[in-house]
């Protein structure tokens, strides 16, 4: 269950931003969920843990990632396993997505707000979180080593500007500009 109206979300962006038509009004495209296991490369056993952790997160089995090629200067070989990703659509990530929003940023110490700086400029965001027990999923006395993890949330959104407005729309807080001078 979504705890948003998409028509209601529609008629207020396209009216924000004087779209006509509301198939170019932006919307949620996909979320991916990453999280880097470089030190822990070695031990099977915790980035077996680590896909699990995940997958509790996204609600969806999480695939680890592996090297396509030998690097020296990092200890890297070919085939090694390097990160572990799960990509959510639909309503999967509309949930991950509104969950992250009422649920995960709020339970974040010190917490002010997503930088702007946090946009590509092609209307998607990237929000990194340091330890993956600020998810209501995981249980913090079960958790053998923290990692952290990158939500890339991808928008049908053309700019920046449009992107915002879709995600203060949805409730996302942003950090308040501040101006000199």
């Amino acid at each position: 269950m979504t705890l948003y109206d998409q028509k209601q979300l529609n008629k207020i962006l396209a009216e924000k931003f004087g779209i006509k038509n509301i198939m170019r009004v932006p919307r949620l495209v996909s979320v991916s969920v990453n999280a880097g296991i470089g030190r822990l490369a070695g031990d099977k056993g915790l980035i077996e843990k680590v896909a699990k952790d995940l997958s509790k997160i996204t609600g969806q089995k999480a695939i680890v990632t592996k090297s396509r090629k030998s690097i020296s200067a990092f200890k890297l070989r070919e085939n090694m396993p390097v990160g572990v990703a799960a990509t959510l659509r639909g309503k999967k990530a509309e949930d991950l997505v509104i969950k992250i929003i009422n649920i995960t940023l709020p339970r974040l110490r010190d917490f002010s707000g997503i930088k702007r700086t946090s946009l590509d400029g092609h209307g998607n965001l990237s929000i990194g979180f340091k330890e993956q027990v600020f998810f209501p999923e995981i249980r913090f006395e079960e958790v053998d080593k923290s990692f952290g993890l990158q939500v890339n949330i991808k928008t049908s959104a053309k700019n920046d500007e449009e992107a915002i407005g879709f995600f203060e729309a949805l409730g996302l807080p942003f950090k308040k500009e501040v101006k000199n001078g």
